[in-house]
C-alpha cells in the first residue's frame, strides 16, 4: 500500500514535474506543439496525471502577454504538476487583488512588465485548471533539458515570478 503524505506533494508530485514540463517544451518543438494544443494528453505523455489534474490547460508567456492564474471561488490548483498549492495562493487577497490589480500584484512578486506587455488573469475551477509556460530566458541556449528544470520555480507555473538565467 502506498501513503501519499504532504512531502510526497511537494517532492515527487510537486513543483519539479512542472519544470519537467516546462524543461521538455523549450528543448522540444515538437511537444510544445502537443502541450499548447492539448495540455492533459502532453502532460500525461510524462506520467503526470491524476487528481486535480485531470484537465489542464498550458497558458504560454511571451514577450507581449504574460499569464497569471488564480482561483477565485477557493483554491484549485494542479497538483500533479505543481504539488501543493503555497498559503498566499488561497489568501483571499490574492485571490481578489489579481483579479483587480494584476500588475500590482505581480510588482508585489518582483515581476514589473512594461506597459505594453499584456497581462491576462486565468481564473482555474474544480474542472479546469491553468499551468504557465514561462518565457525561455535569454543565455540558456547551451543547456539540457535537466538544467533548464533546475531553472523553472513553481511561482513562475503560477506565473508570479519570471524564470532567470543562472549567474555567470
Amino acid at each position: 500500500m502506498t501513503i501519499i503524505t504532504a512531502t510526497t506533494y511537494e517532492t515527487k508530485v510537486g513543483p519539479r514535474n512542472g519544470a519537467r514540463v516546462v524543461a521538455k517544451a523549450w528543448v522540444d518543438p515538437a511537444f510544445k506543439q502537443r502541450l499548447l494544443a492539448d495540455s492533459t494528453a502532453a502532460i500525461a505523455e510524462l506520467g503526470y496525471i491524476g487528481r486535480q489534474g485531470e484537465d489542464m490547460v498550458v497558458l504560454e508567456n511571451t514577450p507581449k502577454v504574460h499569464n497569471v492564474v488564480v482561483c477565485t471561488l477557493c483554491s484549485c490548483y494542479p497538483w500533479p504538476v505543481l504539488g501543493l498549492p503555497p498559503v498566499w495562493y488561497k489568501s483571499g487577497p490574492y485571490r481578489a487583488r489579481t483579479v483587480i490589480d494584476p500588475r500590482g500584484v505581480l510588482r508585489e512578486f518582483g515581476v514589473d512588465l512594461p506597459d505594453d506587455v499584456e497581462v491576462r488573469v486565468w481564473d482555474s475551477t474544480a474542472e479546469l485548471r491553468y499551468l504557465v509556460l514561462p518565457e525561455r530566458p535569454r543565455g540558456t541556449g547551451g543547456m539540457s533539458e535537466e538544467q533548464l528544470a533546475e531553472l523553472v520555480t513553481r511561482d513562475a507555473m503560477i506565473g508570479v515570478a519570471q524564470v532567470k538565467a543562472p549567474a555567470r
